[in-house]
């Protein structure tokens, strides 16, 4: 306990750090208080009974942190951004000039992030006005004239940009990354309402399943904890120069391979895309042609959350969205030409291509661990929910994948700037 407390008494006497925590702090404050301003001419009875009666809306509702819910000034929250990023990572790698940005550093990346800026305000308005048109159907809002329709969209799509500004905010001023954070800190916001029907449902149930429920929620966070920590190393050694008078060696290094290289995002960018079919197919429903409503119908059936093809489709996701993020953010043959570059190689392998195709190889089978992994971990909830029969376990079952992942992340760039801190003393 002492060395905890020696810890953070290091963090808060440490300036900057300080400044960043608090920085960091303020933002997610003013964000979470962003989600309580609600946004004007909504019934909110009706809006209330919309969201009891639909498990998907309720899911979309955790990730926002009860933004929808509330139906907010940020009511579509990060989704649009999330969705921008997706399709510009993808033409990423269909269009070599995109490509060969990517690869330009700072300069691309920044260049990259503006792209993704812009694309998220048409997607932003599309999404902005289908949330009208479901609201409309469902009667939480009635009619609007052109310019009321117009307002409600632009408030709907600055809401968007300024939770992208307060996330970028706390990216470039404070600890960690800013959009991971607003997500984590809207599923906490949320955690609550969700622990609060969990334990509503646990009155009914046997105390060996609760055991049972208590013991796997436990195991599931180790889990989670394990597979973001676990690594292969990689052994380099670089070759010193020779001087006058001495004898040569070599210089011995790791590279380190996480299991789970892409972190948290496969299961926020799978999530985006898993629940699109289902708010068409409920937006389509109310749809006058009978047909286009039949078809609607039978994809929302299709998509349910609780059954096979949903989870099917999520788990597919996640382990694609794993390998592709993981190529973005590991390139084997960027890591071959720099150790090539500086006489580093891999005992018993060629430099070069051939270093790069063993890096590429090593990485793509504990990738394939750690993406089967992380996708039995994201459906797992909703066997969990079969099982015992926890109405919101598959709400906040996901949500704990995120929340702790976001957790190890923070922490280890706080340690990186302990550490940076560290080092400044010596200089």
């Amino acid at each position: 306990m002492q060395k905890v407390w020696d810890v953070i008494s290091q963090i808060w006497t440490a300036k900057d750090i300080r400044n960043k925590l608090l920085m960091t702090a303020a933002l997610l404050f003013v964000y979470r208080l962003l989600a309580h301003v609600p946004v004007a001419g909504i019934d909110r009875v009706a809006l209330a009974n919309l969201f009891s009666g639909s498990q998907l809306l309720g899911l979309l509702d955790i990730f926002s942190g009860g933004t929808l819910a509330n139906f907010s000034l940020i009511a579509l929250g990060l989704g649009p951004y999330i969705n921008a990023s997706i399709i510009i990572q993808l033409l990423t790698v269909i269009f070599p000039k995109l490509e060969e940005l990517s690869k330009e550093g700072e300069y691309g990346r920044e260049l990259i992030n503006q792209y993704t800026r812009l694309l998220t305000i048409p997607i932003a308005i599309l999404q902005g006005f289908g949330m009208y048109l479901l609201l409309k159907g469902q009667a939480v809002i009635g009619n609007l004239n052109p310019l009321l329709l117009l307002a409600f969209i632009v408030t709907m799509t600055a809401g968007t940009m300024l939770a992208v500004w307060i996330g970028e905010l706390i990216t470039e001023y404070g600890i960690g990354n800013g959009i991971s954070l607003l997500i984590f800190a809207g599923i906490v916001g949320r955690l609550p309402v969700t622990l609060g029907q969990t334990f509503v449902t646990f009155e009914t149930l046997n105390p060996l399943n609760i055991l049972v429920f208590v013991v796997a929620a436990f195991g599931l966070i180790a889990a989670v904890v394990f597979m973001n920590e676990a690594s292969r190393n990689i052994t380099v050694h670089y070759a010193r120069r020779v001087k006058a008078g001495q004898s040569g060696g070599s210089q011995v290094t790791h590279i380190p391979l996480r299991l789970n290289q892409a972190g948290v995002i496969p299961i926020i960018f799978a999530i985006s895309l898993v629940l699109l079919p289902s708010l068409a197919a409920q937006f389509l429903e109310k749809a006058g042609n009978a047909q286009i409503s039949l078809i609607a119908r039978n994809v929302a059936s299709f998509m349910d959350p609780n059954k096979i093809p949903y989870n099917l489709i999520y788990f597919l996701l996640v382990v694609a969205f794993a390998f592709f993020y993981t190529t973005v953010v590991f390139n084997p043959e960027k890591i071959s030409e720099d150790m090539k570059k500086y006489g580093g190689f891999i005992p018993g392998i060629r430099p070069g291509p051939t270093t790069a195709q063993y890096l590429a190889a090593v990485l793509n089978r504990i990738t394939l661990v750690g993406a089967i992994f992380l996708g039995l971990l994201a459906v797992l909830p909703a066997v969990a929910q079969a099982v015992f029969a926890i109405p919101s376990l598959s709400l906040g079952g996901t949500g704990i994948l995120i929340v702790v992942s976001v957790v190890l992340e923070t922490t280890k760039s706080l340690q990186s700037q302990m550490l940076l801190k560290s080092y400044d003393r010596f200089i």
